[in-house]
């Protein structure tokens, strides 16, 4: 069932547990994470990036509304790293419940003027706004930010950022990064606990992938009831297609689909498992 994104959160924030929000390219990928919520008896989100919208075309955002609406568990759909207008007006055109109005490679006063825009068009709609506060490291479909440009997120700011922009939930930099860690990772989990008592919204930390499961449950304990994963789950399905493409003998594509959903079904699981959504349909529902 197509749920509501705020509903998710606010449901996973006062029973201690994070959704899975899995950005998704293809039909495989949209199979794959709802697999895997149903398998789980979990809820969970179908990420979009504007990017693979660009690439695919709106198609890919009525394949997730449909199978949100589908589902036998609450699943929730929503617009990831949305730094256009132009893209979020398009996304809550088409249906879309939820967005991120992400404005943080801009000065602090024009993210909040952004964000502030961005949530209030999304909440004429009936949707929700995600804003993020710092500025994550790494590469995530093709925007790469450098160590030096990264900031982290200031708990004394981030009460004003929040009451400023009328935004539904926050996304936090305390050492995360798009795509790979490099090296051991290192969350601030202090700067965390000082955002959580600075602010009451839902916190959101991106880049999940390759966080051990100890310090998630961490994170979650200190007040985050959202975990991005992307790099994890299309690095499960090009593996699938770079062996494919290695193999002697010619596959079958539909045995290459199978392998792909499946290579990324367990991915989903697991970190399902690692959220702590797993057996909370019930709750969410």
């Amino acid at each position: 069932m197509l749920a509501s994104a705020k509903e998710l959160l606010l449901t996973a924030q006062r029973h201690g547990y994070a959704l899975g929000a899995f950005n998704v390219y293809n039909l495989e990928g949209v199979c794959a994470v709802v697999r895997a919520a149903e398998s789980e008896c979990s809820p969970v989100i179908l990420q979009v990036h504007p990017a693979a919208i660009r690439v695919v075309g709106k198609p890919l955002v009525a394949l997730c509304l449909a199978a949100a609406r589908m589902s036998q568990v609450p699943v929730g759909v929503h617009l990831d790293h949305s730094t256009s207008d132009a893209d979020i007006r398009g996304a809550l055109d088409l249906g879309v419940p939820s967005i991120m109005a992400d404005g943080s490679h801009l000065p602090y006063s024009e993210n909040v003027a952004f964000a502030r825009e961005m949530a209030a068009i999304a909440h004429a709609s009936g949707a929700i706004a995600e804003v993020e506060l710092g500025r994550l490291t790494g590469t995530e479909d093709g925007l790469t930010v450098s160590e030096r440009n990264a900031k982290l997120t200031d708990p004394a700011q981030a009460t004003e950022f929040v009451r400023e922009t009328g935004a539904d939930s926050l996304a936090v930099c305390i050492g995360n990064v798009h795509g790979h860690y490099h090296g051991e990772p290192n969350l601030d989990m202090e700067r965390l606990s000082r955002i959580r008592s600075a602010v009451d919204v839902p916190l959101v930390l991106h880049g999940a992938s390759g966080l051990p499961t100890a310090m998630v449950r961490n994170a979650i304990g200190l007040g985050v009831c959202k975990f991005n994963v992307n790099t994890e789950l299309r690095e499960a399905f090009l593996g699938v297609l770079s062996s494919s493409a290695g193999s002697e003998g010619k596959r079958d594509l539909l045995d290459v689909m199978k392998d792909g959903i499946a290579a990324m079904q367990s991915v989903a699981c697991s970190k399902i498992r690692d959220f702590g959504s797993n057996g909370k349909c019930s709750l969410a529902a």
